[in-house]
């Protein structure tokens, strides 16, 4: 039981930490492609 528990902290924490940064990413992403989008359009027009 205690090896079980050890278990989940050790790998609920990196899981964690995956999770919040994977959703920060991916708000950074879609930043980056609103950018690009508009540089496309911006080159697009001239």
């Amino acid at each position: 039981m205690q090896d079980i528990l050890s278990a989940i902290g050790n790998v609920g924490f990196p899981m964690a930490v995956t999770a919040f940064l994977l959703v920060r990413i991916e708000a950074k992403l879609g930043q980056l492609n609103d950018s690009i989008l508009l540089l496309t359009r911006t080159i697009a027009q001239k």
